[in-house]
């Protein structure tokens, strides 16, 4: 790691496991307990059936994401940005558990968007979830938007929805320019954010996964580390916390 001043890190459902969130493809996956949740969570079948709807609203009422802390390796990534290292953190997660750990909010794209918000496919207004929420836990099972009457949609990216193109462009160029991309507790098989790692290798750049079960770039990475994301990550980031106080010191 010497001489690294820029680190993308790239997270996906693995890294908030430690923190009561499970992933989910892995054994106590989301999909592996619950396979026909993935309809629920298909943008299609979502603004199709207002029974798929209630479906969605009554798991996402008891999500475990609401409940949630920040664990060790949230709260690693958010000390090295005081560091000499330049770090900006591309998540696939919408559980907004990086800012709460206290990464800064403009250091932090969010790839498939924030569960904190709710948006009107309608009219496209915006409002905190807990409002929609509470309308649920009220009995409300289909919440339709006061100012349209249009379906809502928690503001992230469901199956089948597309990225937002400058966030995906954003991503290609950070990617493209650090020195590192980190992956953690991502499988890298959801497109298009997996191609972030050819985009870095393409670049020339030093590509390291932190996963507890194979993925596709498994072979060009430089390194590869199965042990648990809550000891390797600290650890990584103490390592380059040195290295950057290293530099500064020469």
């Amino acid at each position: 790691m010497d001489g690294i001043s820029r680190v993308a890190v790239l997270t996906g459902a693995g890294i908030s496991t430690d923190s009561g969130i499970p992933d989910y493809r892995g054994p106590d996956g989301v999909w592996t307990r619950d396979p026909a949740l993935v309809d629920a969570f298909t943008y299609d079948s979502f603004m199709a059936d207002p029974g798929v709807r209630e479906r969605f609203w009554r798991t996402y009422l008891g999500h475990s994401a609401w409940r949630a802390e920040p664990n060790a390796a949230h709260r690693a990534l958010a000390a090295l940005e005081g560091t000499g290292v330049a770090v900006r953190i591309l998540t696939q997660n919408v559980d907004g558990l990086h800012q709460r750990a206290g990464s800064s909010a403009r250091k932090v794209l969010e790839l498939h968007g924030s569960m904190h918000e709710v948006v009107c496919t309608g009219c496209g207004q915006r409002s905190p979830s807990r409002q929609t929420l509470d309308r649920v836990a009220a009995g409300d099972g289909d919440p339709r938007c006061p100012a349209c009457g249009g379906i809502l949609k928690p503001a992230v990216v469901l199956f089948g929805e597309h990225l937002d193109p400058g966030t995906a462009g954003l991503a290609e160029r950070i990617a493209a320019h650090s020195e590192v991309l980190l992956v953690i507790g991502s499988s890298l098989l959801v497109e298009p954010v997996a191609s972030l790692c050819a985009v870095a290798l393409n670049a020339g750049h030093r590509l390291v996964i932190v996963n507890r079960d194979p993925t596709p770039y498994d072979e060009p990475a430089a390194e590869v580390i199965r042990e648990p994301i809550g000891v390797a990550v600290p650890r990584l980031c103490a390592a380059l916390t040195e290295a950057a106080g290293s530099a500064v010191r020469a």
